[in-house]
């Protein structure tokens, strides 16, 4: 039989074989595991990598300030958007609003618009996703926050007319999203005992999270790579203190060959040893024949502390943030080497605030805002009905980062400016900033100096010009 097996397979030809190492069988894939479906995976597993996450988040110190770095970097103080309509009266009118309107943007009243932006960057680190809802109250237009849980992943059915409930998102027979299933009340909360669910026009519902394959319904834990290894991690730690604890309990041995223990009092094993312990400035008189040898603690080996760092590094990688920022610990990095790894941090950032969080969530944020200070009457649009696009449109602007080497790298973007490679509008962007904005400051700081007979433009001796 296996003479004949091998003999078919000599005759597969070349093309018909496995060729690709990663999809051959044999004895080094025996316990090897595969995924036949991202988003049945997906659906199946971000209950419990939820769960795991947020544990970690609130225990481990690693978990917790990765969480930070990306939180910190993706949202900071704010995502701002600056309107691009066309006419700069039209501009300046809906951006005066959409600054007074951000301090009542949050309809439990616990932040700011910018404060809603960094919950649900947090959330969508921890949990994978997060939701918030687009609301009408006598006030004005809010935004609500919810947990994940609140969508009922376990809602799953099929509807008339070819539509579909997912995992509490309702599709209809095109595919596209139309409503989610909400539990009428917030888990976890007191009293909180209703189990009946609320059917939300997507239109209303913000879901935010990062598409990781076609087709997905549910956003996954970015820890869903390093959880296992956070764990080994910690009980890595937690073996190293104990050893250490261990090894301070024995501070020496006293040899006693005559067995009257030298004048130390102390408590009788049931081995028959003498249990004694010493106190700070104690001296002791030993007999003739008695001795005491002092027990050398087991230390914590450089090979133990390059594991640990090791093992700190890939749960960095596996989180998508720099080994430095995610443990402070600057000691192996230079200018060069700090620089290249944050550049390649930032164009994830980068990434992700403009193809996720402003797609998803800031862009229909804005539009709404829009639409209802129109409908109110409370900004003037003869024309929106007609043509509301340039309403609508906005140029959103990330926070601003920081430079690793501020002298070196605004000469470069002032040389980049002045030989054409990039616009000045660009390069303020960059910075966080709106470029009319900043030219009105300029105009209004020059213009209050000529009045005030101030001159700047002397440089203090010792810096150049």
């Amino acid at each position: 039989m296996l003479k004949s097996l091998a003999s078919l397979f000599q005759g597969l030809r070349p093309d018909r074989r496995r060729m690709y190492e990663g999809a051959a069988g044999g004895r080094r894939w025996s316990a090897g595991v595969d995924m036949p479906s991202t988003n049945a995976a997906i659906l199946a597993s971000r209950g419990p990598l939820s769960r795991r996450a947020r544990y970690f988040e609130g225990n481990n110190p690693l978990a917790a300030s990765g969480v930070g770095v990306w939180e910190s970097a993706l949202v900071g103080a704010g995502i701002t958007p600056m309107s691009a309509h066309p006419d700069s009266s039209v501009r300046e009118t809906l951006q005066r609003h959409w600054e007074t309107w951000t301090d009542y943007a949050d309809a439990d009243e616990m932040s700011d618009f910018y404060g809603i932006q960094r919950v649900m960057a947090r959330r969508m680190v921890i949990d994978g996703e997060a939701f918030a809802v687009l609301v009408t109250t006598p006030e004005g237009f809010r935004i609500r926050l919810i947990d994940a849980e609140q969508v009922d992943t376990a809602l799953h059915r099929e509807l008339p007319g070819g539509g579909r409930i997912v995992a509490g998102v309702e599709f209809n027979a095109a595919g596209r999203r139309v409503a989610y299933h909400i539990l009428r009340e917030r888990s976890g909360l007191p009293l909180a005992t209703s189990l009946d669910t609320v059917r939300l026009d997507a239109r209303d519902v913000i879901h935010l999270f990062k598409p990781v394959t076609p087709g997905q319904v549910r956003g996954l834990s970015w820890f869903v790579s390093i959880l296992l290894r956070l764990s080994e991690h910690d009980q890595s730690i937690d073996a190293q203190l104990v050893r250490q604890k261990i090894a301070a309990l024995l501070t020496g041995f006293i040899r006693d060959p005559n067995g009257t223990a030298g004048g130390f009092s102390g408590t009788t094993a049931p081995t028959d040893a003498l249990d004694v312990s010493l106190e700070p400035g104690t001296l002791k008189v030993l007999g003739p024949g008695q001795d005491i040898t002092f027990s050398d603690p087991a230390k914590v080996g450089s090979e133990v502390i390059d594991f640990l760092k090791v093992s700190a590094r890939e749960i960095a990688a596996g989180l998508g943030v720099p080994y430095e920022a995610i443990t402070g610990d600057l000691s192996d990095v230079n200018y060069s080497s700090i620089r290249a790894g944050l550049v390649e941090f930032r164009r994830r950032v980068e990434a992700i605030q403009h193809q996720v969080i402003v797609f998803q969530a800031c862009r229909p944020i804005w539009r709404r805002f829009v639409m209802t200070e129109i409908l109110a009457g409370r900004v003037q649009a003869p024309d929106f009905f007609r043509n509301p696009e340039p309403y609508l449109l906005a140029r959103w602007m990330p926070p601003k980062t920081d430079w690793v080497d501020p002298k070196n790298d605004v000469e470069a973007e002032l040389a980049a400016i002045a030989g054409g490679l990039v616009s000045r509008r660009k390069a303020v962007a960059a910075r966080g900033y709106d470029v009319e904005e900043i030219d009105r400051e300029i105009a209004d700081d020059q213009r209050r100096e000529g009045e005030l007979g101030l001159d700047f433009t002397q440089k203090p001796s010792g810096v150049a010009a």
